[in-house]
């Protein structure tokens, strides 16, 4: 196999527990689990092998497997997505050459996100990982001030250079913008929380201790750049769509809305 999704999901969830197994209204009025909703997004990915949902939690691996996906489980020992990469990875047996870390919060992320991705990691063989990002317009960027304001974690936000190599992820909203001063196009970039690795740096990951803004932001991306293993910006276009995490129960309504105006 070339090219494998893994969809990391977690019960124990300190924002939001049992998050993978919530319901969310579909626009003809049934009713779907967050990380069946995930797992259809990815499956309509081209140029993917295989798609599979990695679990520790017995429910959702029951629940992944009713609606026909396949699950390989994995240790509950997994801090983060990444790492639950990194365990199913060695628990497939098979070795890809690429694993996409795709979001079991983010059914609204379109497949092209993780196509141009996956491109942008063929067309470059030195490139050990690479993650999307959009631009804001304006709503996201006033729903991402309007949930800091609120001491709510949205989304989070990345800086790049020239090169399109990060800076830096913040689930503050960076760069700082006076109010008064907002520029158009907005200069704030959407993390979108997909990634795409070479085995390699999986395994670095897993072999390197978290460090202190790792833990201090609650992002795994930031092992990478503390590190010094860059990371691959990859800029993509919502094309009209709107795209949201489901990081609080008060999203919900949100992405039930995006999901009538598809």
């Amino acid at each position: 196999m070339k090219t494998v999704i893994f969809i990391p999901a977690r019960y124990a969830s300190t924002r939001y527990p049992g998050k993978p197994l919530a319901t969310l209204r579909q626009p003809d009025g049934s009713e779907k689990t967050l990380i069946q909703m995930s797992w259809e997004a990815a499956s309509k990915i081209a140029g993917i092998d295989a798609v599979y949902v990695a679990t520790d939690d017995d429910r959702i691996a029951e629940a992944v497997r009713g609606f026909g996906g396949e699950v390989v489980m994995t240790a509950e020992s997994c801090e983060n997505g990444t790492a639950r990469c990194a365990d199913a990875l060695e628990k497939l047996g098979t070795e890809p050459e690429l694993v996409v870390n795709f979001q079991g919060d983010a059914p609204l992320t379109p497949p092209w996100f993780v196509e141009e991705l996956v491109a942008a990691m063929r067309a470059e063989p030195e490139m050990s990982m690479a993650t999307p990002v959009l631009r804001c317009d304006r709503d996201t960027y006033d729903a991402f001030v309007e949930d800091r304001k609120n001491g709510r974690v949205g989304g989070t936000t990345a800086v790049f250079d020239a090169q399109m190599r990060a800076l830096y992820f913040s689930k503050e909203v960076l760069p700082y913008i006076d109010p008064g001063k907002l520029p158009d196009p907005i200069p704030v970039f959407h993390h979108v929380g997909v990634y795409a690795y070479r085995p390699a740096a999986l395994r670095d990951y897993v072999a390197r201790p978290a460090c202190q803004l790792e833990n201090l932001e609650g992002l795994e991306q930031l092992r990478f750049l503390y590190a010094g293993i860059p990371v691959r910006c990859v800029e993509v276009s919502a094309r009209g769509r709107v795209f949201w995490e489901l990081n609080n129960p008060t999203d919900v309504p949100r992405i039930e809305a995006a999901l009538e105006a598809l």
